[in-house]
């Protein structure tokens, strides 16, 4: 039981990076939120969902290293979380510009 923190960051990291794949995969523009795509209209979706996708799971990545280091150290998981996830912000604020 000391662990709940890091379990269910793992499954949420989990379903991120699935969901990443799924983009990836099908570069499926209508897959995205409806409000994240009526603001965003790309001249080639199928490049800006594969973009998108690559700083979905660089997210993902974060959180899942943030829960496994929280396995060994719950305030160092959250301190490592937290400052992954804002480099991984800002690193896919970079992709999908290009």
């Amino acid at each position: 039981m000391d662990h709940n923190f890091s379990i269910l960051f793992l499954v949420f990291a989990a379903a991120i990076l699935l969901y990443a794949a799924v983009l990836a995969i099908t570069k499926n523009y209508h897959m995205l939120p409806y409000r994240a795509a009526v603001s965003v209209k790309p001249k080639d979706p199928e490049r800006y969902t594969f973009q998108l996708a690559k700083a979905v799971a660089l997210v993902g990545l974060a959180i899942g290293l943030g829960a496994a280091v929280s396995w060994w150290k719950a305030a160092a998981g959250i301190v490592i979380m937290i400052a992954r996830t804002i480099v991984s912000l800002w690193l896919g604020t970079k992709i999908v510009k290009n």
